[in-house]
């Protein structure tokens, strides 16, 4: 596809790079055969081919309209369509500039909007916020509707042992040492996956620390049009790893895919940062998903668990994850390793709905996509006699609860499985 950059972003490295892109482009439209919106909607400018010719459109010149700036908006951001593309075009880093664009040249949004984001961005990015909006949650919970409950998770999951502490860690030291990110929400709103995380790791004899002055992966932010605060918190985070780095860590562990998948990109999108590229570089580099740590572990978490028939569980895998960060496969081969029968639904490629914070932004689009895929979870369950839903994005988590099956991090039931044997010795 080829496009004519106007004058003003002839010479930016936006308009170079969504030129780049959108080069790549053929029209094929194979991406519109797996895109979620599109397949909701059937409007061909809801799916990835429409939006690209109204970034094309930008890119050239044409002022976007509101209209414009709604059709971008619903993108999940999912990636799927970078999965089916034949032609390699990165859409994902393609919509955020195109989304850039419309919000900077289009009226304010209502005030209403306007808020909303606000609250996402400063609320959510907050821990002391956060921390205190969970707390009175949990104390209203009871009276909340069901959409506003699975928000706010129980802290223990009855389907894993009732004695876990979701606080408690191991203090050991080990001489292999990893990073975490702890991230925003997740400390408050599901703790037990990190410590579920720094559990398994502490019985592999490898230390998860985390730096205190670590802050959201920026993505929250980024995809909400304040692409500056998310490359400010990109900048915090690598300025309070730095030193740890520089002393030998292994590897920064994600235990949400969310965030995986953002800060894999600091190297691309600070590359021409003189002060953070090269740091930004090597930080997305180090940066690895729990999925890709433990499969290397994969022996010895045999010897600590054994590979004898445990109870099925249907995996759920985050988009973030299988078209993001393009890992496949890995924790349904390590999870079969250990014996857990491992279940996909049908349509796992597809949203679940989730998408950071599309849920609130999108909530009528977000649910029906939430509906379709608790169906399809639910067969599968029924279909395998799984008790269990895992995956390994908090969004997905949070977004999939409902009172007939849990649905839990992969890592609390690795952790679960360690503890269970530990108990038999």
């Amino acid at each position: 596809m080829q496009t004519e950059l106007a004058p003003q972003f002839q010479n930016t490295a936006e308009g170079i790079e969504a030129a780049r892109i959108l080069g790549k482009c053929v029209h094929c439209g194979f991406c519109t055969a797996t895109c979620p919106t599109y397949q909701l909607l059937g409007d061909e400018l809801d799916g990835p081919r429409g939006r690209i010719y109204l970034i094309k459109q930008m890119a050239e010149g044409q002022a976007p309209t509101e209209k414009t700036r709604l059709h971008l908006d619903r993108c999940l951001t999912c990636r799927n369509c970078e999965s089916t593309c034949p032609s390699g075009v990165q859409y994902g880093k393609l919509i955020d500039i195109g989304r850039q664009w419309a919000e900077d040249n289009t009226a304010s949004r209502p005030l209403k909007d306007r808020l909303t984001r606000w609250a996402l961005k400063e609320g959510l990015t907050s821990p002391t916020l956060m921390k205190t909006a969970m707390k009175l949650g949990r104390l209203v919970r009871p009276i909340l509707p069901h959409s506003m409950k699975r928000k706010i998770p129980h802290l223990k999951n009855k389907a894993l042992h009732p004695d876990t502490n979701p606080h408690q860690r191991p203090q050991t030291e080990h001489a292999r040492k990893m990073l975490l990110l702890e991230g925003c929400v997740q400390p408050d709103m599901l703790p037990n996956v990190n410590s579920a995380t720094a559990r398994v790791l502490h019985a592999l004899h490898i230390q998860l620390i985390s730096a205190p002055k670590a802050t959201c992966c920026g993505a929250l932010r980024y995809h909400l049009n304040d692409q500056a605060g998310g490359l400010d918190d990109a900048k915090q985070n690598i300025d309070a790893w730095w030193p740890l780095i520089e002393s030998g860590v292994e590897a920064i562990v994600m235990t949400a895919s969310g965030c995986g998948v953002m800060v894999k990109d600091y190297g691309h999108l600070l590359a021409h940062d003189p002060m953070y590229a090269a740091k930004a570089k090597r930080v997305s580099e180090l940066t690895k998903d729990i999925s890709e740590i433990l499969p290397t572990l994969q022996n010895e978490l045999l010897d600590l668990i054994g590979s004898e028939q445990k109870p099925g569980v249907v995996y759920h895998p985050p988009c973030t994850l299988q078209h993001g960060q393009q890992i496949r496969g890995q924790v349904e081969k390590l999870l079969t390793s250990l014996g857990v029968g491992v279940r996909l639904c049908a349509d796992s490629h597809l949203c679940c709905g989730s998408a950071g914070t599309y849920s609130i932004t999108q909530p009528e689009l977000s649910e029906q996509l939430r509906k379709q895929k608790l169906i399809h979870l639910q067969t599968a369950c029924e279909e395998s006699d799984a008790q269990m839903i895992v995956s390994g994005n908090i969004g997905c988590i949070a977004h999939l609860q409902q009172d007939q099956t849990p649905v839990v991090h992969w890592i609390e039931l690795v952790d679960q499985l360690l503890s269970q044997q530990a108990e038999k010795k």
